[in-house]
């Protein structure tokens, strides 16, 4: 999609489609018949606008709550942040009482739509399309006056009037291909760092699967993880950063655990229950303040799982009730769910080389029970865990 295709999805011609089509239901069945008959009615550039917006709109539907109303290209919307996240971070910087923020980077206005509910904010992306597309998107969460577009090279802005930045760099490449490196960002997280001369509140986006070593020691990195899934990293500096060099993030409920003081965990063989840590609390290297938050111990130096005696209700981690631990071996594995007539089960893995589908295989499951095993390891032993979800 074009520029041209897009202002012709805001005519009146354009929205008339657009609400056809989404009333007419877009499935796998009515996608040819309704791609033909728009074509023959608007020409096929219109038609694929058409018809792309809409599929968009629904896929956007997990990310935005106005998704229906919005407006997307495919590789924006697959990096773009979601509400709830972009919602959470500009709570940040709402409680600093700023007044105008640049989003660098805006892409489709995912992040300004939340800035702008309390700052006037500068969305700066060389991409036209996009850009005209965030200050739609902006405008349709009732922002439009807040919202100032500007089409720019980042590498040649120059600083703006603004009190706070927020970043979300480029992340990957024309074919779609990820960077991992915070030096292959574009741009890279070195250039950015230059506008700390200039702006004091600053936030920047990153892989939730960044090498800490390439992080700057300046910076508050913060995981952020969604129903379990860790979806984001961001950078705090200067004035934005809270006290904590290390923090994860669990949305919706917007709890969060920082790299608080904590004593010696040890490592000891599994009790009755065992923990497995939110992946924002593993990739924010807090695996052992939640442990001294639950009065738990490590299985294995290495091993994010933690073991306690008693259940404790934490939202950082899910609980399970073991039964039985043991050194791997196939045949007893085998021999242990046949006598139980497990026939389904959950595999999970830490520090294992097995391929949980091919054990799966082999096990040659029967019965009606279900099982959770965790193939990991115990104070350096490859061992099988089995437990169940523990419920209170």
């Amino acid at each position: 999609m074009g520029l041209d295709e897009f202002y012709f999805l805001l005519s009146e011609e354009g929205q008339r489609g657009l609400d056809e089509t989404a009333a007419a239901g877009l499935t796998s069945e009515s996608h040819l018949p309704l791609a033909e008959r728009l074509r023959r009615e608007v020409g096929p550039e219109k038609a694929h606008a058409i018809l792309e917006t809409t599929l968009l709109r629904q896929l956007a539907a997990a990310k935005f709550s106005r998704a229906a109303q919005m407006y997307f290209t495919r590789p924006a919307l697959e990096q773009a942040s979601a509400e709830v996240i972009s919602r959470y971070r500009a709570g940040r910087y709402a409680a600093a009482g700023l007044g105008r923020i640049a989003d660098l980077g805006c892409g489709i206005g995912g992040d300004s739509l939340a800035l702008a509910e309390q700052a006037d904010v500068i969305g700066v992306d060389w991409d036209g399309l996009r850009l005209a597309m965030a200050q739609e998107n902006v405008r349709v969460y009732g922002q439009a006056t807040r919202f100032h577009p500007l089409q720019a090279d980042l590498l040649e802005l120059t600083p703006l009037p603004v009190q706070a930045l927020f970043a979300d760099p480029s992340r990957r490449d024309e074919a779609g291909r990820r960077f991992y490196s915070v030096h292959d960002y574009q741009p890279p997280l070195d250039f950015l760092d230059r506008w700390r001369l200039w702006v004091p509140y600053m936030g920047i986006k990153i892989s939730p699967g960044v090498e800490y070593a390439e992080l700057p020691a300046e910076a508050e990195v913060e995981f952020i993880s969604v129903d379990g899934e860790v979806r984001e990293g961001v950078l705090w500096f200067g004035e934005l950063r809270s006290g904590a060099g290390r923090r994860a993030t669990l949305l919706p409920g917007g709890h969060t655990l920082a790299d608080e003081p904590v004593g010696h965990v040890a490592v000891t063989r599994p009790q009755a229950y065992l923990y497995e840590p939110d992946g924002a609390v593993i990739r924010a290297h807090l695996v052992e303040q939640l442990a001294g938050r639950l009065g738990a111990t490590k299985i294995d130096e290495d091993i994010a799982y933690l073991t306690a005696g008693a259940p404790q209700e934490t939202v950082f981690a899910r609980c399970y009730a073991l039964e039985d631990a043991f050194p791997f071996q196939l045949k007893r594995l085998r021999h242990y769910l046949q006598q139980r007539h497990v026939g389904q089960v959950t595999i999970k893995k830490r520090g294992s080389p097995l391929d949980p589908d091919e054990l799966r295989q082999r096990l040659r499951l029967q019965g009606d029970e279900h099982r959770v095993i965790f193939l990991t390891h115990v104070q350096g032993e490859a061992t099988v865990l089995i437990g169940r979800d523990y419920k209170p």
